[in-house]
């Protein structure tokens, strides 16, 4: 028996044991079938038999053909304007890549301010920033567009993973990891599973979360963080090599191949940063973030940035749209079916008599730490994320707080391990550091991340007077 056909039947057997137990009191016959249905899907996505897109399309037939569910009921998540907002930025990371201009922006940088190991680390995270906003893939941002150029860096200096690893590529590597899990948490259009926590907290808990307040919120950790972590590093992982001032060559070098800006990366940066500009005005315009999203690719579109044959060729972006439009669909029957208000009351008991404040801080450690069962940032949203956040909101616990303080700590536990986060096979597979002190640097780090997020961060929600 093959691994893949073994991984299915472990997925029905999971599923089938949930749907024939007795039915708890309080709870839906449907609804119960739904959460089979759902556990099955989100095993699915853990162990991955096959690609999300098609488990979730399995399960998106099944919940329809066995009746839990009727055809427009599950296919209703693909209309969800999330999706169409996530699909746009996906595009948007394209142009990036396709144009150059994400090479172009990390050079200029790199060449200001580049003449220390440390200073390209914080060239490559203030590039990995600028971009951020636009590029929900991670991986095509941080280990497409970033890593590429800190891997070249430190092949110039002969730091190479068999020969001289800590001169410094060991290092740079390190600060591009965590570096990016902070950007994918400053912007709920810089990672995937950004929008999805978006779309399910409107599902499963009728709270909206738009462009502006997710960012207002992150700004201040996520600042902090950013300014922290390549210095936080370089100290416990110092590189041998401190000065470096052939980088502000190789920048120069690498700028004049690739000549003046070109009219594509013009319109580009234009529409970028129109994009950003309506997008933190949305309260005041009443545009919509995905109307926004589509109106930038369109304008790539009519001008030639960007071509018909590049939006059909973008499949990481009508795979996220698969399996996160089932995603949301499954996600919110289930609360519509009651099952997400029967649970919150269920489990909420065991913080009985606790402060909000108390049973926020444990649902967010266990959040954290609960990604090291999962390969992927978005399979751990969707499994966890709408339970432990109703039972936070159930304890009291303001709904800002609950769902953003969950966004943000969604992409950060992308630090833990070298399979948490898309890139992150990249990153560790470049060879750089061993396995155990990946995971010991990923564990540090995941703590200076809930002191700064969670600690300094509540207190600036506070001074937003989110609670």
């Amino acid at each position: 028996m093959n691994n893949s056909l073994m991984r299915w039947l472990i997925i029905i057997a999971v599923g089938a044991a949930i749907w024939f137990m007795p039915v708890p009191n309080g709870v839906k016959p449907q609804a119960w079938h739904l959460f089979a249905i759902f556990v099955a899907t989100i095993l699915g996505f853990i162990v991955q038999p096959a690609p999300m897109g098609i488990v979730a399309f399995v399960a998106v037939m099944f919940t329809a053909i066995v009746g839990v569910l009727t055809p427009a009921q599950v296919l209703s998540g693909f209309g969800n304007s999330t999706i169409w907002l996530i699909v746009s930025a996906f595009l948007f990371s394209r142009a990036f890549i396709k144009t150059g201009l994400g090479r172009r922006i990390a050079y200029v940088i790199m060449e200001a301010i580049g003449h220390r190991t440390l200073n390209i680390a914080y060239a490559l995270a203030i590039s990995d920033l600028i971009i951020s906003p636009a590029t929900p893939s991670v991986t095509a941002r941080s280990g497409g567009i970033i890593f590429p150029i800190a891997r070249s860096l430190a092949t110039a200096f002969d730091s190479e993973p068999n020969s001289g690893p800590r001169r410094m590529g060991a290092y740079l590597v390190q600060s591009v990891t965590h570096v990016s899990m902070i950007t994918s948490s400053m912007f709920l259009t810089s990672q995937a599973g950004n929008p999805l926590v978006a779309a399910l907290a409107l599902k499963a808990l009728n709270y909206q979360v738009d462009w502006m307040l997710w960012f207002k919120m992150a700004v201040v950790p996520g600042v902090i963080s950013l300014l922290f972590m390549p210095y936080f590093l370089y100290k416990i992982y110092p590189p041998e090599i401190t000065e470096t001032p052939e980088a502000k060559a190789i920048a120069q070098k690498e700028l004049e191949k690739m000549g003046p800006m070109t009219m594509a990366e013009k319109v580009l940066a234009f529409v970028f940063v129109l994009s950003l500009a309506l997008w933190a005005t949305g309260q005041w315009t009443n545009i919509d973030a995905t109307i926004v999203g589509m109106l930038g690719v369109c304008i790539m579109l009519v001008t030639k940035v960007l071509d018909w044959q590049d939006v059909l060729g973008e499949k990481s972006a009508w795979d996220t749209m698969i399996w996160m439009g089932s995603t949301i669909a499954l996600a919110g029957f289930l609360n519509t079916l009651g099952f997400i208000p029967w649970f919150s009351k269920s489990v909420s008991g065991m913080f009985g008599g606790l402060p909000w404040t108390t049973t926020l801080f444990f649902i967010l450690v266990i959040y954290m730490y609960s990604q090291y069962a999962f390969a992927g940032l978005s399979a751990h949203v969707t499994a966890m994320f709408p339970a432990l956040a109703t039972v936070a909101i159930a304890a009291g616990a303001p709904p800002a707080v609950t769902v953003l303080s969950m966004g943000f700590v969604s992409s950060l536990c992308g630090c833990l391990t070298h399979y948490a986060s898309g890139p992150s096979p990249i990153f560790f597979g470049a060879g750089y550091t061993e396995l155990r002190p990946w995971w010991i640097i990923g564990f540090v780090v995941s703590l200076t991340h809930m002191i700064i997020w969670i600690g300094i961060g509540s207190i600036w929600w506070k001074v937003l007077g989110m609670w």
